[in-house]
């Protein structure tokens, strides 16, 4: 009954015009005065302030003043990697073929190859040079779509997070994503 009491008054006192109060957080604030300054609260919103009050400028997150003009959405931009790899997993399932770079059947650098050519970049034939193209970086730094080498070079595939590796590994096994620690990892590179 106390909680109907203090709303029947405040809708009155708002219908009266009288001058009210707003709270942010714990914070009460006095209602806008002709002098008052805006307070942007991220995620919340701006608020008119009493110049009254003050507030201190280096609070973490809160902007004083006018608020900034809402900025466009940019999504953020795919690396060369990314695409790549986004192109390989389209080919779960393909069979693997010795010598073959697409677009329907696979070697392990062929994958490769074809994945980074949907990216728009030529990278080497074989597993070997594609070892020694590119940027090297350490298997702990590794992201989506670096190039994995496993057993001295002689095999390859596209890292695809998480501690695995997209690969066409040999005959009669289709593409697949398989564990990095299932193979002697030799290195990475990064195009």
């Amino acid at each position: 009954m106390a909680i109907n009491t203090v709303k029947r008054q405040a809708q009155r006192a708002v219908a009266a015009g009288a001058v009210g109060a707003a709270t942010i957080g714990a914070f009460i604030l006095p209602a806008a005065t002709a002098s008052a300054q805006p307070v942007t609260v991220p995620g919340i919103g701006t608020f008119e302030v009493p110049n009254e009050i003050p507030i201190p400028a280096d609070i973490p997150g809160i902007q004083l003043g006018n608020p900034p003009a809402q900025l466009p959405f940019v999504a953020p931009q795919k690396t060369l990697g990314d695409v790549a790899l986004d192109a390989a997993m389209t080919k779960l399932g393909s069979p693997y073929v010795y010598g073959a770079a697409g677009p329907n059947t696979f070697d392990c650098s062929g994958l490769v190859k074809w994945s980074y050519q949907q990216a728009g970049l030529e990278v080497p034939r074989t597993s070997e040079a594609q070892l020694g193209a590119g940027s090297p970086v350490s298997l702990d730094d590794l992201r989506p779509g670096d190039l994995v080498s496993f057993y001295g070079g002689g095999h390859s595939g596209l890292y695809a997070g998480d501690g695995n590796v997209i690969h066409a590994s040999t005959s009669g096994v289709p593409v697949k994503i398989a564990p990095i620690s299932s193979m002697p990892a030799t290195g990475a590179r990064r195009f």
